[in-house]
């Protein structure tokens, strides 16, 4: 495994990343453009993901990592329940609504390991390294 250096390297935010640009091409794309209000949720909840992955990262503590990892995988969670909602609203077919969602749950379940692992790891984080 490479040394992850910045969050950029961890797969967990890249895939999240990719998931906020699915949502931006649904946005594009489909009649969602015009929900202003669950597109707009849809957008901030995608980016959560991501955002919340970043900013655990940078806190340099385990603790609070797997705090900000839980908020994005709660984001995760909503994410899935807006894409049945705009499946009901007919926003999207079965196969997009499929793809996209099975692709959350792999982000959600992703988090969850990685959570686990952090929560048993020795080591606590970089800003406790010279203590």
């Amino acid at each position: 495994m490479a040394k992850v250096e910045m969050f950029e390297d961890l797969e967990i935010w890249q895939l999240a990343r990719e998931v906020c640009n699915d949502v931006h091409h649904l946005i594009e794309t489909t009649s969602l453009r015009k929900d202003y209000a669950l597109r707009d949720q849809m957008n901030r909840c995608s980016g959560s993901v991501m955002d919340n992955i970043a900013e655990g990262f940078e806190r340099n503590g385990n603790k609070e990592f797997i705090q900000f990892l839980s908020i994005a995988k709660a984001s995760c969670g909503e994410l899935r329940s807006q894409l049945y909602r705009t499946l009901d609203k007919k926003y999207i077919d079965e196969a997009t609504f499929e793809n996209l969602k099975n692709k959350v749950l792999i982000e959600s379940r992703k988090i969850g390991s990685f959570m686990n692992y952090l929560s048993k790891s020795e080591y606590k984080g970089q800003k406790f390294k010279h203590r």
